[in-house]
């Protein structure tokens, strides 16, 4: 429960996750029923860059890869193949154990079609 409300912290206060990767309602807000399901990325650049992501993907209950590729992704920017993910998504470099909180909590969350 520690590990969970540590990783909460983190997504919730500090990473701002949601930002990204939870639909927004017709007015714009966070749609928190929705808290990380995935949406499409409000945030463009004002000049064109290729490979702009369209999609922020679910983090909810599955987030995309093994628990192993989350860590290093958290803790060294890298994804899979050493490559970083393309803007706007941030190179966080976590601790390990922060890093491990925030696995938990987003694996602490409904999975789809679990609401």
């Amino acid at each position: 429960a520690e590990l969970i409300a540590r990783g909460k912290y983190i997504v919730e206060g500090v990473a701002a996750c949601g930002d990204c990767h939870t639909p927004r309602n017709e007015k714009g807000e966070l749609d928190r029923s929705r808290w990380l399901e995935g949406a499409p990325v409000f945030l463009q650049p004002a000049e064109r860059v290729p490979g702009w992501p369209l999609v922020a993907p679910r983090l909810a209950g599955l987030p995309p890869g093994t628990d192993a590729e989350i860590v290093t992704l958290l803790t060294t920017g890298l994804w899979r193949e050493g490559k970083p993910l393309r803007m706007p998504m941030p190179h966080f470099h976590m601790t390990r154990e922060d890093a491990e909180a925030v696995l938990a909590y987003l694996k602490s969350l409904s999975p789809p079609g679990g609401h």
